[in-house]
């Protein structure tokens, strides 16, 4: 059975002429951002445990609004841009 993201990954990729966020809003686990390398490199592809593999479109995007990287590889986060804010910039 698929998760909830690659549902939405598998959605968003039939539906090649719209442009569409993904946003994932929480803590890091170590291992399923482990699990996005693939996305993140140059393959752009999620690939899932089933052996299906989903290619992202030109118009997918995908963002992590993170607290921090501690459990992050330097392999993660180098496929990443960041964007830092210090907290009270957040104004909450």
């Amino acid at each position: 059975t698929d998760g909830i993201f690659a549902v939405l990954w598998r959605r968003a990729a039939k539906n090649k002429n719209q442009n569409t966020w993904i946003v994932l809003d929480g803590p890091v686990d170590a291992i399923w951002i482990e699990n996005m390398n693939t996305v993140l490199d140059d393959n752009k592809k999620l690939c899932l445990n089933s052996g299906e593999i989903i290619a992202m479109q030109g118009l997918m995007n995908l963002v992590f609004e993170v607290a921090d990287l501690a459990v992050a590889s330097p392999a993660t986060v180098s496929r990443c841009g960041m964007v830092y804010l210090e907290p009270h910039q957040l104004g909450w």
